[in-house]
């Protein structure tokens, strides 16, 4: 297993835990329901960051006049969840779900360089790095597709 992080990277320092990476398709319609979507808005004339719900009505680099409609098709920047002891994120152009927080983790491989350091939790390895994990809850037949270990017993749940 190769850490692409060297260690730095995707890790819980306080814990020595691993982020773990899933794909949203893996995990049942409890991220749809329960994630946010958090939204970054832009200057829909020439692409500049705006920050919105400031008292700006023109754009600050080419001053186009911006109004609420401006924002009728802004789509999510990222999707968050924070709750139960867990943090999750998934970029609004990104297919896998990052959880940085749990009181779950899981055994597994080391994520491709495209997640260093970071394990992919459904990649089984009784070997392998310990990465935070959904619990059993957010999967719609109330099984996770790997083994769930308890961050503070160490004893699988």
């Amino acid at each position: 297993m190769i850490d692409y992080g060297n260690g730095l990277t995707n890790i819980d320092h306080k814990t020595g835990i691993r982020y773990g990476v899933i794909h949203h398709n893996e995990v049942g319609e409890a991220w749809y329901e329960d994630s946010e979507a958090q939204y970054a808005y832009y200057c829909p004339d020439c692409g500049e960051y705006l920050k919105k719900g400031s008292d700006a009505k023109r754009c600050p680099a080419c001053y186009k006049r911006i109004t609420e409609d401006s924002f009728d098709c802004a789509e999510a920047s990222f999707f968050d969840y924070k709750g139960k002891g867990i943090r999750a994120s998934q970029s609004g152009y990104d297919c896998d779900i990052f959880i940085t927080l749990s009181p779950y983790y899981t055994l597994c491989s080391f994520c491709s360089p495209c997640a260093p350091g970071a394990g992919y939790i459904m990649s089984q390895n009784p070997d392998g790095i310990k990465a935070y994990c959904f619990g059993h809850e957010w999967f719609e037949n109330g099984k996770a597709p790997y083994k769930v270990f308890s961050v503070k017993t160490d004893m699988e749940v």
